[in-house]
């Protein structure tokens, strides 16, 4: 197991090594609030919320809520807040986002698609803050290093959403190769003995999303979230068919929208008109979620996930140093 890196002051002194994963249509305020308050990093997507005021009011309320937590448990760690921003020019709204995150400080930047131009990561700089991103490959990695990011998220198979296709073992020794800066591993961690499996791999926190999905405080439906404890890892399908960037599906999702499986991912590359054929939508329809949904078995509310997250990640480190 490699010397960890030193993490940026705003990732020391988690209860554990692990950053919610901004999920669309799922990670909303009352998650993220209940995920910093366990502890950990709690993250949402600033698409999310559908109109930059309602941004704005968000993280005012999220920053409000955890001060007066933190003032009335001066004792436990708080979590820092991260939001996903999509750099891309589909994106309309970045630049007003970026500028609502950077008013409000956010401590965390997590940046997905394409690098963050230089000025945005000098902006966050500015005030104490960090940029991280998203990569599938080390291409990717490369492209982001060199704009200057604080550190990677590597996606690796079987992660949900728009995951890589790359196995954890082959991307972040790879990519450890060329960087020894922080790094985050997402892909099927949705137990403790698997965060420590992303630490000793080489990664210094794991990413977890679809591990969240399955709490009280998400807004997935009551269909979405049984659909998460009924899964195991073959149910959850991988095609760009659904936004045009390759993700990992829930099966039942996607059969409920009427969609043909079996041919799912024939024809040309790329995101398919299924939505008015069959009258459903991506992401309220089509739910994401990645290969860890075997390991999921009860909707909890997230401090009582983390209370199970951390009791395993302990049990497992004794056991490995029962090896050692």
């Amino acid at each position: 197991m490699r010397e960890q890196t030193t993490l940026p002051s705003v990732l020391q002194g988690l209860r554990l090594p692990v950053i919610a994963a901004p999920m669309f249509t799922v990670s909303y305020p009352e998650l993220v609030i209940a995920q910093c308050q366990a502890g950990i990093a709690g993250a949402f997507p600033a698409l999310n919320a559908r109109r930059p005021e309602l941004l704005d009011q968000w993280l005012t309320q999220i920053k409000q809520t955890l001060s007066e937590y933190q003032s009335q448990h001066p004792d436990k760690p708080v979590g820092p807040i991260a939001v996903n921003q999509i750099i891309h020019h589909s994106n309309q709204r970045l630049e007003e986002d970026v500028e609502i995150c950077l008013r409000h400080e956010v401590p965390i930047f997590i940046t997905s698609l394409r690098a963050p131009m230089p000025e945005m990561i000098q902006a966050v700089h500015a005030y104490g803050g960090i940029v991280l991103h998203d990569v599938i490959n080390l291409r990717h990695a490369l492209k982001a290093i060199e704009a200057g990011v604080d550190g990677l998220i590597l996606v690796a198979a079987g992660a949900g959403g728009h995951a890589g296709t790359l196995s954890p073992f082959a991307l972040i020794k790879e990519i450890r190769a060329h960087y020894d800066g922080p790094i985050a591993l997402a892909g099927a961690i949705s137990t403790g003995e698997a965060v420590l499996a992303a630490q000793i791999l080489g990664a210094d926190l794991a990413y977890m999303g679809t591990r969240f999905i399955a709490s009280t405080e998400a807004q997935a439906s009551a269909d979405y979230k049984q659909s998460i404890l009924q899964a195991g890892a073959s149910d959850i399908i991988y095609t760009d068919k659904i936004s045009g960037v390759h993700g990992n599906y829930l099966r039942q999702s996607l059969e409920r929208a009427g969609l043909d499986l079996e041919n799912l991912n024939q024809g040309p590359k790329g995101k398919i008109e299924y939505s008015k054929e069959q009258g459903a939508k991506a992401w309220k329809d089509i739910w994401g979620a990645g290969q860890g949904v075997a390991a999921i078995h009860h909707i909890l509310p997230t401090a009582e996930i983390v209370n199970q997250l951390e009791a395993e990640y302990r049990a497992a480190l004794d056991a490995v140093r029962r090896f050692a």
